[in-house]
C-alpha cells in the first residue's frame, strides 16, 4: 500500500485537529458552559494573548530546566554506556541502580530534592532522573549490538578496543543513541514539569507547571489551558528538533532514514 504524498501527511492532521478546535468551541458554545468549567478555544486564545508576558516568561524557565536536565542526560548516558561497554564487571555493577532509579516515582523523589538542594537544581535533577535511562539503556544496547563478523573482523586484522570503538561500534549504535534521545528530550520535560509542580506546592517556582497549578487554585481555568497549550507545543517542538536532527545524521546511510525523503 502506497503511503499518501508529504503534503497530505502534514494536512491531515492539522485539518483533524481544526476540526477538534471547531467542535470544541461549538458544543462551548451550545451548552453555554462558563470559562471556569470549560472554556473555549477562543477564550484560551484571548487568555494566552492577554497573559503572555506572565506565560512566557514561565516557558521560558521550564524550557531551561528542561535543556539542563537533557544536555546532562544525554552526556551521562552515553558516557556510562561506553564506560559499561569496556567493561563488563562495572555494568553489571551499577545498571542494577539505573533500573532502580528508573522505576521509582520521580513525584515521590521531588520533595526529597527540594529538601536537600536549591530548588533550581532539583527541578533539574528531577528532569534528569527521568531522562537518564532511555539514553543509557537505548546506547547500552546499541553498543552491544554490534554485528559478530565485523568484529570479528577488527580483531583479525589486529584493532585496538578504542579503534573498534571509534570506527565500528559507535557508528553502529548511533540509530539507537538518537532514538534514546528522542525519547529523553520528551521526558526531561516532564521530569521538570513534575519538579515544578512538587516545588509550587512549596509555595515556590515560576516554571509552566506552577502557572497551571496557580490557576487551578484561582479558578483562572482558561489561564491553566494556555499553560498546557504551550506546554504541549513545546513537547512536540523539542521532539520535531530531535527527529530533524536524527535524520539529518542517518539520511545517507541507515535504514530507518533512507526514502524518507519522497
Amino acid at each position: 500500500m502506497n503511503s499518501p504524498p508529504g503534503i497530505v501527511r502534514i494536512l491531515l492532521p492539522l485539518a483533524v485537529l481544526a476540526a477538534g478546535i471547531a467542535i470544541w468551541e461549538l458544543v462551548v458554545r451550545l451548552n453555554d458552559i462558563q470559562p471556569y468549567v470549560l472554556p473555549g478555544p477562543v477564550a484560551v486564545f484571548q487568555t494566552l494573548v492577554g497573559d503572555w508576558g506572565v506565560l512566557s516568561q514561565s516557558l521560558l524557565v521550564t524550557l531551561q530546566t528542561t535543556l539542563d536536565g537533557f544536555v546532562a542526560a544525554a552526556i551521562g548516558g552515553v558516557m556510562l554506556a561506553l564506560l559499561f561497554n569496556q567493561s563488563k564487571w562495572l555494568e553489571y555493577s551499577l545498571f542494577p541502580y539505573a533500573v532502580i532509579l528508573q522505576v521509582t516515582p520521580v513525584i515521590a523523589i521531588a520533595p526529597l530534592l527540594l529538601i536537600y538542594l536549591e530548588q533550581q537544581t532539583a527541578v533539574v535533577v528531577c528532569a534528569w532522573i527521568v531522562a537518564f535511562f532511555p539514553v543509557l539503556s537505548n546506547a547500552t544496547l546499541g553498543l552491544n549490538s554490534v554485528d559478530r563478523n565485523l568484529a570479528g573482523l577488527f580483531e583479525l586484522y589486529g584493532a585496538s578496543r578504542m579503534q573498534t570503538l571509534r570506527y565500528l561500534k559507535l557508528p553502529a549504535a548511533l540509530p539507537f543513541i538518537l532514538g534514546g534521545l528522542r525519547i529523553a528530550g520528551g521526558l526531561s520535560l516532564i521530569g521538570a514539569v513534575v519538579a515544578e509542580i512538587a516545588a509550587g506546592t512549596a509555595g515556590a517556582g515560576s516554571g509552566l507547571a506552577y502557572r497551571i497549578a496557580e490557576s487551578g487554585y484561582r479558578l483562572n481555568i482558561p489561564r491553566m489551558f494556555a499553560a498546557l497549550l504551550l506546554l504541549s507545543v513545546a513537547g512536540i517542538v523539542i521532539y520535531g528538533v530531535l527527529a530533524l536532527v536524527s535524520h539529518l545524521v542517518l539520511r545517507r546511510w541507515h535504514e530507518s532514514a533512507l526514502g524518507k525523503e519522497d
